[in-house]
């Protein structure tokens, strides 16, 4: 399975692999935020484009395009070319500079970075058929409030991945159960409990085991409070770097 990117122009802001790093993860004493092994996965699964250029970025509240005032730190390549005020209305548009082509069934899901939270704007996130696209999509940004914001050189303004946006979405039917009427399920959920708040308990009390152990690591190790290991669990993801076409693809 492959995902064709083809380039508009030369000068198109580049594809990268998704990063798993984040600024205020690393900030944190310990690092903490990366022991949450679901925050570590969707940083890096997927694929971030990047600005080719630092731009600031300000909405002073109004409703036309000419509200927006966006500034680059370089002349080249021209500030329009990177983004606008196509939707007006305090909506920021990043163009991809690419034309995405998938696999008959499968779209692009574009959003912005996971787990990057940006003050005063707001990635929205679209789902698109890249399966017949013969046109690209655009990223687009929704202020919050009137405020100047940051994009820099290199920083993702977009992150996309590929979903099945087929009928067979539509197929899957939510089931609302009782626990209790699981009951190897509902053991299982009791020991967690249990033993999440004894470990909490003895933690609190300032127990030398568990401040040096400093968290349960159950799910970093894909077992349950038994020991018992999942078929399949993965703790560190690195996207295929994309690449000019070998021949004959």
């Amino acid at each position: 399975m492959k995902l064709d990117c083809y380039k508009l122009h030369e000068y198109v802001p580049e594809l990268i692999s998704a990063r798993p790093r984040r600024d205020w993860m690393d900030k944190f004493t310990d690092r903490h935020p990366y022991r949450c092994l679901p925050l570590t996965m969707a940083n890096s699964t997927g694929w971030e484009i990047v600005s080719q250029v630092g731009l600031t970025v300000e909405w002073d509240g109004g409703l036309g395009a000419e509200s927006i005032k966006i500034t680059a730190d370089e002349e080249w390549p021209p500030v329009e070319n990177v983004a606008d005020s196509h939707f007006r209305e305090g909506v920021l548009t990043f163009h991809t500079g690419y034309l995405f082509r998938t696999p008959p069934g499968w779209g692009v899901w574009v959003q912005g970075p996971p787990n990057a939270p940006k003050d005063g704007i707001y990635p929205l996130s679209g789902l698109v058929e890249t399966d017949w696209l013969p046109f690209p999509f655009t990223m687009n940004w929704k202020f919050t409030r009137p405020c100047k914001v940051r994009f820099e050189k290199g920083e993702a303004f977009a992150f996309i991945n590929l979903i099945e946006h087929n009928k067979m979405a539509e197929n899957v039917q939510p089931v609302l159960r009782m626990l209790d009427d699981n009951e190897v399920l509902k053991q299982e959920y009791d020991e967690w409990a249990k033993s999440r708040g004894n470990f909490i308990d003895r933690l609190s009390s300032g127990e030398t085991t568990a401040l040096r152990q400093k968290w349960q690591r159950h799910y970093m190790r894909g077992e349950n409070t038994s020991g018992e290991a999942a078929d399949v669990h993965v703790t560190k993801r690195k996207m295929k770097e994309p690449k000019p076409p070998l021949p004959g693809l």
